[in-house]
């Protein structure tokens, strides 16, 4: 019975296949693997539960799970495939952003830099480098396809019939580009507001009066298709999650848990600040925003209140400067337009005024602004800067609101992943903002200090980015950069790897460290409790599953270690008490319900070989069928099967045992217990030539495991083949020195080959690695017996007796060598 492996916490880290996200959402991911159904995809969520189980994290992305899928068909597990898609992702995605941005900004520079500024933005690394980014990254793709297809619809709307066609692949690619990641369906939402405010370029007081006198209906029903469309993903995604919405701990989210109003609404309101400061300066970044990274606003007396207003501030100047009503407004083929005409494609009516001032005018983008010499019929296809800076705020605000708490609560703090896409309007804000103040001032230098010190700003974003994917290259480097922003997640992630890597005290000091931050963390006080486990430290292994119990009273791995070790330690009822109620907790708003339902299986698996080593063979199998039960896919079944047979074999249901035998081998073809057990079956009903097979087929298996050539040994000694057996006995006890039932059963062996000496020395090895055992002191005092050793032997009976003193087999034996001491004229101690 082994321990559990640790649990780690829900952070990206390993290279390739990062921390437990990557952990569920890939290692342990069943919908991955070839014999699960591909259509599994479609019902479960991100990490492979059911979308309508309670503890569901409701993260629909079939089309990203999918795509793991595929690299898993291909590359397995390693981890070089799947970062080359993403980085592949990543470079489609830049390419059309480049495209979207040369129809705002033109042919010149200026979307170069727009372009480099996106591709070597280091908000993006997590999206890139982490696998679980794929997500956000696929996502970005297929909102740029159907932000792309929509412009085509706005440009052939009225003159073709593919104008259709176009929308139609807007629909689509917003579809998919919701199944990669669920802030994909905003690109409807930036559609319409490229339709309305850069296409059309009406301003806010113009939107009414069109819609009243009817004016521009192809914009009103393209519009209304847009609504339309959104409305039934969005209301196809929810009834698809079960119309409810995911629950989340309250260390994922704290505000979202504050008791306090004021607090939740401070902080709701400060954390798109401090994400537009990650974009503009982000000089700190962490792989966890959870915790207490970011800590509450709890009054207002806060200093980063101030950072609110002046952010809240200067997006609504900024939009009332870009929305506010035209100077001067005229009508052209019945639509608004500022300062001159407009003609059909919306980019090409400018009065003479505009025509004569387009090279100092911020609202009107010429060729001149792009570097590139004026060209009067290229400069009238381009929005103006008001227009630009409008879809810019759009691109940078829609995506992110489902990010924000305002309709429901998310999982996260900040998540640098998820402002993968808003970064676009952030890249298109500095860029047209940069080209505004190129085209403004007069003098050359300041011109060539604008550009320069834009392409400096660049510079400096890659080489951020640089030094960021270096701490990406392994765990360890991930964790360590993340200490400051949350010790707490960063030294329990840390502590993992540093135990991965043998380095125990270090791995020790790690988790006090990360409970020195947050003292009621149930996932590090477990994995704590484990490496204290694994190194024999049981008592202090108790101490912390049991505060990880108190902390969390559904973490069942905690029950299953504390049954182990009880078990081990002989409290026995203590032991059947912890995991009786392990296996009774539910799995309901849990966040990982497989994993639950592994321990819970190896709580009963355990409980079962409880009730089987006290004889109650019922017992155990009624706990093994319930175990079957309740075991999840991805559960090894192997060993539980082989126990059903065991318990059925003890039982004397032959066809039964040899029934759950095969069940085994069939789970795992080299599963050596049930090879032996098997072989012994063989051996009990006649078939002694394939029993022989399956023995020696165990040892060829594992040819350093002491115990194959035990049980082979055994099958030997009742054939008669006494000095074969004597071999494979010590061979047994030389490699398994260390493990009791191997040295004791070969010393057994050895006896029953009438080789008494060398059950001697095997007996007295039995009894020093368990002092207390009355059963291995009694035989080793038989054994001395037997050799003549009589005082010695008197002692260890003495001693068995100490231990157990109704024995009948250690009195009787005591009797009679009292007897022969007597008649030799030795002392005894009864005289």
């Amino acid at each position: 019975m082994v321990p559990q492996k640790e649990i780690k916490m829900a952070a990206p880290g390993e290279r390739g296949i990062p921390g437990q996200q990557c952990h569920r959402a890939i290692k342990t991911n069943q919908d991955l693997l070839p014999e699960t159904p591909w259509t599994h995809i479609f019902y479960n969520d991100f990490w492979g539960t059911l979308l309508t189980h309670s503890g569901s994290h409701k993260s629909y992305r079939p089309l990203c799970t999918l795509s793991f899928r595929l690299n898993h068909a291909i590359g397995g597990l390693n981890p070089w495939s799947y970062h080359l898609v993403n980085v592949l992702l990543h470079a489609a995605v830049t390419g059309l952003f480049t495209s979207f941005s040369k129809i705002l900004l033109g042919d010149g520079y200026w979307t170069v830099l727009a372009g480099v500024m996106f591709a070597s933005h280091p908000i993006h690394t997590e999206a890139v480098a982490g696998i679980v980014g794929r997500a956000d990254v696929g996502a970005s793709l297929f909102f740029l396809l159907s932000l792309l297809c929509y412009v085509k619809h706005c440009s052939t709307r009225g003159y073709s019939a593919r104008t259709w066609g176009w929308f139609l692949g807007t629909g689509l690619c917003a579809g998919c580009s919701m199944l990669w990641k669920e802030q994909g369906v905003t690109v409807l939402a930036v559609s319409a507001v490229y339709d309305v405010f850069v296409f059309h370029r009406l301003k806010m007081n113009q939107i009414l009066p069109t819609i009243y006198k009817r004016k521009n209906l192809s914009l009103f029903l393209s519009i209304s298709l847009l609504t339309f469309w959104g409305t039934f993903l969005l209301g196809a995604r929810l009834y698809w999650m079960g119309n409810k919405p995911p629950s989340f701990s309250n260390s994922d989210n704290p505000a979202a848990d504050s008791d306090s109003l004021l607090a939740r609404t401070l902080t709701f309101f400060y954390l798109p600040t401090k994400n537009l400061w990650l974009l503009l300066c982000p000089d700190t970044l962490s792989f966890d925003w959870s915790m207490d990274a970011v800590p509450l606003l709890k009054t207002i007396c806060d200093w980063r209140n101030l950072h609110t207003v002046a952010f809240y501030t200067g997006l609504l100047l900024l939009a009332y400067y870009c929305l506010k009503s035209p100077s001067v407004e005229t009508e052209c083929n019945g639509k608004f337009v500022t300062n001159g005409k407009q003609n059909a494609n919306g980019h090409s009516c400018h009065s003479d005024v505009e025509y004569r001032n387009s090279e100092i005018k911020p609202s009107f983008a010429s060729k001149v602004e792009n570097g590139i010499k004026n060209n009067a019929s290229q400069r009238t296809q381009l929005p103006s800067t008001e227009n630009i800076v409008v879809l810019s705020l759009s691109l940078l605000v829609i995506p992110f609101v489902p990010a924000t708490n305002l309709f429901f609560y998310v999982g996260f703090v900040i998540a640098e992943r998820v402002l993968y896409i808003p970064s676009m309007g952030f890249c298109l804000l500095i860029t047209v903002g940069a080209r505004a103040l190129y085209v403004k001032v007069q003098k050359r230098f300041l011109k060539t200090l604008i550009f320069y010190a834009t392409a400096t700003l660049i510079v400096f974003y890659g080489l951020k980015t640089a030094i960021r994917n270096g701490d990406w290259q392994n765990e360890e480097m991930l964790y360590r950069s993340g200490i400051k922003v949350n010790p707490a997640k960063a030294w329990g992630n840390l502590g993992n790897v540093l135990k991965s890597q043998s380095k125990i005290s270090e791995a020790e000091s790690a988790y006090r460290n990360a409970l020195y931050y947050r003292s009621n963390m149930a996932d590090m006080l477990y994995n704590l409790g484990l490496l204290l486990q694994e190194n024999s430290r049981f008592a202090e292994a108790l101490h912390y599953y049991k505060l990880a119990i108190g902390s969390r009273p559904t973490l069942a791995s905690a029950y299953l270690n504390t049954g182990i070790i009880l078990m081990n330690q002989g409290k026995t009822e203590e032991a059947r008490r912890t995991f009786l109620k392990c296996s009774e907790i539910p799995d309901e708003n849990l966040k990982d319900p497989h994993a639950h339902k592994s321990s819970v299986t190896s709580c009963l698996y355990n409980l079962g070989k409880l009730y089987h080593e006290q004889g109650h063979y019922e017992d155990a199998l009624s706990v093994y069928k319930e175990a079957i039960q309740k075991m999840p896919r991805q559960f090894a079944p192997q060993s539980l099967y082989n126990m059903m047979g065991e318990a059925y074999m003890r039982l004397s249901k032959l066809p039964e045992a040899e029934h759950w035998y095969m069940e085994s081998l069939r789970s795992k073809t080299d599963h050596i217990p049930a090879h032996l057990t098997y072989g012994k079956l063989l051996a009990l009903t006649g078939r002694k030539s394939e029993a022989e097979k399956f023995f020696l087929k165990a040892i060829e298996l594992d040819p350093t495991k002491g115990n194959c050539y035990m049980h082979y040994g055994q099958f030997l000694l009742e054939e008669a083949r006494l000095i074969e057996a004597a071999e494979m006995a010590k061979k047994a006890a030389e490699l398994d020195s260390t493990e009791f039932d191997v040295v004791f059963n070969a010393a057994h062996m050895l006896r029953q080959a009438s080789l008494n000496e060398a059950a001697e020395k095997y007996y007295d090895l039995a009894a020093r690695l368990r002092p207390n055992y009355p059963a291995a002191l009694m035989n080793l005092g038989a054994i001395l017996h037997l050799n003549g050793r009589l005082q010695k032997a008197e002692a260890n009976y003495l001693r068995a007796l100490q231990l157990k003193p109704d024995d009948v087999i250690t009195q009787s034996n005591l009797r009679k060598l009292w007897n022969i001491m007597e008649k030799q004229g030795l002392k005894t101690s009864k005289t």
